[in-house]
């Protein structure tokens, strides 16, 4: 789900950056360091919107760096238990398979995928299928998934999908 919420950041800067380009470089460095990151408690940070303000800075002792804080409005994508989302398949195994949404990876194992859907490997690329072939599902497809889970990780947010409910499987080829 996306939500647009308001944050903080510090930014670090180097006493070369003072001068009349100063609070441009601020919001430079803003949006290269938080664009694209991800945090357990907020999820993956798609886009500032919007800054509301850049407080005094304040140097640091014995360095000569300065450290501004900054509040910004931003567009964040946190994914939840029993969300039904679009996916892109980016690998098929015998174990199940593997699809993004956006940023996030998501598992989907074999179990979770119906009973009537079987693994094949001799065909290029691999793929599960129905015995009549009417259902393919291979990578770059295009399926809809519900998470059943998700582990948040210092470096990301991880999920684990299921197709075994209503509407749920391939959308397109």
């Amino acid at each position: 789900m996306f939500y647009h919420i308001s944050l903080e950041h510090e930014i670090l800067l180097h006493p070369q950056y003072f001068g009349p380009q100063l609070l441009e470089k601020v919001k430079t460095k803003l949006y290269t360091e938080v664009e694209g990151t991800c945090t357990g408690k907020y999820g993956f940070v798609i886009a500032v919107t919007t800054i509301d303000s850049i407080g005094a800075g304040l140097i640091l002792p014995g360095q000569g760096y300065v450290v501004y804080p900054v509040k910004y409005k931003a567009i964040v994508f946190r994914p939840f238990k029993g969300e039904v989302l679009d996916a892109v398949v980016r690998q098929v195994n015998k174990v199940g398979m593997f699809a993004e949404i956006g940023p996030l990876s998501c598992f989907i194992s074999h179990h979770s995928i119906p009973a009537e859907m079987e693994f094949c490997p001799n065909v290029n690329p691999q793929c599960y299928k129905t015995k009549d072939e009417d259902v393919v599902i291979h990578a770059e497809g295009e399926i809809r998934l519900k998470i059943v889970g998700t582990r948040v990780d210092a470096t990301g947010i991880f999920a684990i999908g299921t197709l075994m409910d209503d509407y749920l499987g391939l959308i397109s080829n």
